[in-house]
């Protein structure tokens, strides 16, 4: 392997060390290697059309020949002679049948080939960075329109993971950053005015912003945790586990003046209880405090496998919605008042209905407020299970 020279240092130009020179080797291409395969089978297959000839012809007979007629004095070939012309035509044919192979086996792997350029291309642009490209591979279905198709939804996919992945970053480094700005401004001004400062009253507002980051920092260890181990899953009442989170969430419901309901009945489903409880918290406290200033309802309702919470509140636009249970996504009243939460309760109520294994619907209501619904695969309980 050989190496370019070093640069030579001059009057405002570095060294430039030298580099290792990458040794040429031919490159065998998709294309060529069709060619030469079409080519090859045009060249064989004349080949064994020779050969049978040949094999033919030796059954002529081997005493000279002479013609039918005797007054005709036209020269008749031998067995040998027609054996040496068999040989040298086919020679000049395998020549020709090698040519032909190689100039069309050329046109058509090209041709053949063209989709994959146009995907190769697609793919160097992603790798770059580009994501709303689109291939779009019109022609007959064949398996390079599918890996076009296949190809298209993955590019999707990512632009929409990224999409969510630069929000969640942003969101996520504004809402750690704060509670953190807030407690160093409120210590400044104890620090600079330390003889006009309410001890118990600032130590009380540390308390409750110090709390509000801890609270943003374990739900987004959860929502790592819910992506990255797998849940175990039994036999579980889920009207047990929302009769006791309802009772949990009362007193919030009446400190804010919203009119908590239930509809439950019983219903075994496949899940975890601890996460299946923190679920319908979230949920609960969504309703309420995304509910209407002063005397708005919720109602909590299980059926069947089915878990559903319907409150009032603002009117939602349905393009907002999809990106509500996004992390950091919040409604507009606490968006006002980001005291109330810190935009992370429906993205752990996503995360914990994939893992397992649900599905989560989120609707606007026409007269204001939201449905939320979850269903669960139902389970039959074990001989040895007990609710």
């Amino acid at each position: 392997m050989s190496t370019t020279p070093a640069v030579p240092a001059g009057p405002g130009r570095p060294v430039v060390p030298a580099e290792p020179l990458m040794s040429w080797r031919p490159r065998l291409t998709v294309r060529l290697r069709l060619t030469l395969s079409y080519a090859l089978l045009l060249v064989l297959a004349g080949g064994v059309i020779g050969v049978i000839i040949y094999a033919v012809m030796r059954f002529v007979p081997n005493y000279p020949l002479t013609a039918a007629n005797p007054r005709d004095q036209t020269p008749v070939a031998t067995r040998g002679e027609i054996l040496d012309t068999v040989v040298k035509l086919t020679l000049y044919a395998l020549a020709l049948l090698a040519a032909i192979g190689m100039g069309a086996g050329w046109i058509i792997a090209g041709r053949m080939l063209r989709p994959l350029q146009e995907i190769t291309s697609a793919a160097r642009l992603a790798a770059n960075g580009s994501l709303d490209h689109r291939i779009r591979l019109g022609g007959p279905r064949d398996e390079f329109t599918d890996l076009s198709d296949t190809f298209d939804e993955m590019l999707e996919r990512l632009e929409r993971a990224f999409t969510q992945y630069r929000r969640f970053a942003a969101n996520a480094s504004h809402e750690l950053r704060t509670p953190h700005a807030v407690m160093k401004t409120m210590l400044e001004v104890a620090i600079a005015d330390p003889d006009h400062q309410d001890v118990r009253e600032l130590a009380r507002r540390l308390h409750e912003t110090n709390q509000r980051g801890i609270d943003i920092v374990e739900a987004l260890l959860a929502l790592a945790a819910l992506g990255n181990r797998k849940v175990e899953l039994e036999p579980v009442n889920l009207a047990s586990i929302a009769r006791q989170a309802v009772a949990e969430l009362q007193p919030e419901a009446e400190a804010a003046g919203v009119e908590l309901s239930t509809s439950i009945e019983g219903s075994i489903v496949e899940g975890n209880e601890t996460l299946l409880h923190q679920l319908i918290i979230n949920l609960g406290q969504n309703a309420i405090r995304h509910n209407l200033p002063v005397g708005g309802t919720a109602k909590l309702t299980v059926q069947a496998g089915r878990l559903t919470v319907v409150n009032t509140g603002e009117v939602i636009d349905p393009a907002k919605v999809a990106t509500l249970a996004e992390p950091f996504a919040r409604g507009a009243r606490l968006a006002k008042h980001s005291g109330g939460g810190h935009g992370l309760g429906l993205a752990l109520v996503a995360a914990i209905t994939t893992a397992h294994g649900g599905t989560l619907s989120l609707a606007p209501r026409p007269v204001g407020g939201l449905t939320a619904s979850v269903h669960l695969r139902p389970a039959t309980p074990t001989p040895h299970t007990t609710f």
